[in-house]
């Protein structure tokens, strides 16, 4: 198992949208697994694969409290089940220290493939609906900043980019 380097806001290549896998096989099941030992040190409860730069639909979601529930969707696709908004205070291991108010459908259906390729569908809601749709956001090129206001999403770029060139020297 490896860790991957996390993309970090402003990085352009997180705007890039995924593809879909065509085929699940070792090399994808390999990438789950360093994408689950990348998102448990960081730590966080979802990744993307477009977030350590493999532009591929693979996400990995553990929102439980001690590391026990690890669930995989590849080429997940969702449908609102409830127009009721929930918001939640959301934050990102590509926008680091950063947490913000967003609003999203509280539930959900998501047809997907586990790690093994078997397609599955769940109806999640509360967090584990809003995970799903932050990490669908990333396959699609969007981060959670984009759900807030210009001016909050300026300021959040401003202070990571000062972040980076700091560690840059």
């Amino acid at each position: 198992m490896a860790l991957l380097p996390i993309l970090e806001f402003p990085d352009p290549r997180l705007r890039t949208v995924a593809k879909p896998v065509t085929e699940v096989d070792d090399k994808i099941r390999k990438l789950v697994d360093d994408m689950f030992d990348t998102m448990y040190d960081a730590p966080g409860i979802g990744l993307a694969a477009s977030q350590v730069n493999v532009h591929k639909r693979v996400v990995v979601i553990d929102v439980s409290e001690d590391k026990s529930q690890p669930m995989v969707f590849i080429n997940p696709e969702i449908e609102v089940l409830d127009a009721e908004l929930c918001e939640y205070d959301e934050g990102c291991l590509s926008v680091p220290g950063f947490y913000e108010t967003v609003v999203r459908p509280g539930h959900i259906r998501v047809r997907a493939l586990d790690r093994d390729g078997i397609p599955f569908e769940i109806d999640p809601q509360g967090v584990l609906a809003v995970c799903i749709q932050h990490e669908l956001d990333h396959l699609n090129g969007k981060l959670f900043v984009d759900h807030i206001s210009p001016f909050k999403r300026t300021r959040i770029r401003a202070k990571l980019e000062k972040k980076h060139k700091a560690e840059a020297r």
